[in-house]
């Protein structure tokens, strides 16, 4: 699109405007750089008026996947082989050994735990930077969770803060590789194996994720995936199971399948009377999938080629500051782009009054989570009936002060999202970005006072 100002005009604005403030003249009335636009939310043309790309991306492909399902007759994975086909290509692009498909990325968390033998009594370790899913099973298991803080620098689980929240009721460690990026994985899975708790990656934002050129989701015990609507890959709702442990499979196929086992497939056979429920993914949903992985490799390349692009841009304006990789992340699978805002740089406009500001230029974006450790749902829980026959209460009465997530907090305050949707565009798409976010702060107090 036709801009009215270049990047140069922009930098130019928000330098003044910068200056002007360090001079102690902030109350005066915001000077635009010559050619510059006001911010779309005083008045000004948006920087950006065309949507950023469509999600999902279809063609002729998915359409054939869902005739061939509907036309074979076969449409549960019992009678049918997609589903089968997809674990088999899951795995064999993940270098997995074994590849379980469920209904969902909760589903396959649900029954990782399941497989991994957490029971009512057991402690949980994972990140308060994530979806309620994550806890959610937790909690269905009827374990106490046990937050590890943020690191703020990379969004990701602070791994030096791991050791201190283990116990001898610690049964799994669950870090989450959040927007795609990776916690550090050197540090976690050391931990866990001086430790001997097992480590439970939470992948289901990650696909293609690597860390030292290993696929996300394969150097703990099992990792899980999600393929719900937003997800890098999608089929509505879906998930898997990856793990290189014959055991473990065996035991996760047999809760996601009605405690049953897999027949034929030389998986171990559980123990009789286990747990299980049906938690199995379609034919429908697996064909979608395997029509969308054609389209995956290119897709994740071109996030990623945009994003180091974006990170270029975002480092030049002061008080953004993008979310870091830990040196062992070899390729960040950029489900979200995720970056932090800081007022004091854009003459003290909070966040939401920026996020609006943003938003209205044609750039959608979201402040990103709450902590998950303060949820009002988690008292609730700890106070039912069945946690407190469960659980010393010196133990419930000590968890909120233990569970205590300084820097989480200060992240929730600061982070501001972009979805993976709009990394999927020509170069041009991260210049409005950036555009946009000068353009605000260049009229920072302005918008401040309006």
């Amino acid at each position: 699109m036709d801009h009215t100002i270049s990047r140069r005009g922009f930098m130019t604005a928000a330098a003044a405007a910068v200056a002007t403030r360090g001079s102690g003249a902030a109350s005066a009335p915001t000077v635009f750089a010559a050619g510059a636009e006001k911010p779309a939310l005083l008045g000004g043309a948006p920087v950006r008026t065309t949507a950023f790309p469509s999600w999902p991306v279809v063609d002729e492909r998915e359409e054939k996947a869902l005739l061939d399902v509907l036309h074979s007759g076969k449409w549960y994975r019992g009678d049918g082989k997609t589903v089968g086909r997809f674990e088999e290509a899951y795995a064999q692009l993940t270098g997995a050994r074994h590849c379980i498909a469920t209904a969902n990325g909760t589903s396959a968390l649900y029954a990782s735990l399941a497989g991994l033998d957490v029971s009512p009594g057991d402690e949980v370790i994972l990140s308060p930077y994530t979806f309620v899913a994550t806890l959610n099973v937790v909690f269905l298991q009827y374990a106490l969770p046990v937050f590890v803080d943020s690191d703020l620098e990379t969004f990701q689980m602070d791994a030096r803060k791991l050791e201190a929240a283990i116990t001898e009721r610690t049964a799994v460690i669950v870090p989450v590789h959040l927007g795609g990026n990776a916690c550090d994985l050197d540090a976690i899975l050391e931990t866990g194996a001086r430790r001997k708790v097992p480590v439970l990656e939470d992948a289901c934002q990650a696909h293609l994720g690597e860390w030292r050129g290993r696929k996300l989701g394969t150097l703990g015990a099992a990792g899980c995936f999600s393929f719900q609507a937003s997800k890098n890959l999608n089929s509505g709702e879906g998930g898997a199971i990856l793990t290189s442990d014959d055991d473990l499979a065996g035991r996760c196929w047999a809760f996601h399948d009605n405690a049953r086992a897999r027949r034929g497939a030389g998986y171990g056979t559980p123990p009789p009377g286990g747990r299980g429920a049906n938690l199995r993914l379609t034919e429908f949903q697996a064909g979608l999938l395997l029509a969308q992985m054609t389209r995956l490799e290119e897709q994740s390349k071109a996030r990623e080629e945009n994003a180091r692009y974006l990170t270029q841009q975002l480092r030049e304006i002061p008080g953004i500051l993008p979310a870091k990789v830990h040196e062992g992340c070899t390729r960040n699978a950029y489900h979200l782009y995720m970056f932090r805002y800081q007022a004091e740089r854009f003459a003290g406009l909070p966040r939401e009054r920026f996020l609006k500001a943003l938003s209205a230029e044609g750039i959608p974006c979201s402040g990103g989570y709450t902590p998950l450790n303060k949820q009002p749902f988690v008292q609730a829980t700890l106070a039912s009936r069945a946690y407190q026959r469960l659980y010393p209460k010196e133990v419930l009465a000590g968890w909120e002060e233990r569970n205590r997530c300084p820097a989480n907090d200060r992240l929730c305050e600061e982070a501001v999202w972009l979805t993976q949707t709009m990394l999927l565009g020509p170069r041009q798409d991260m210049d409005d970005v950036a555009a946009a976010i000068r353009r605000i702060q260049a009229s920072a107090a302005e918008l401040a006072r309006a």
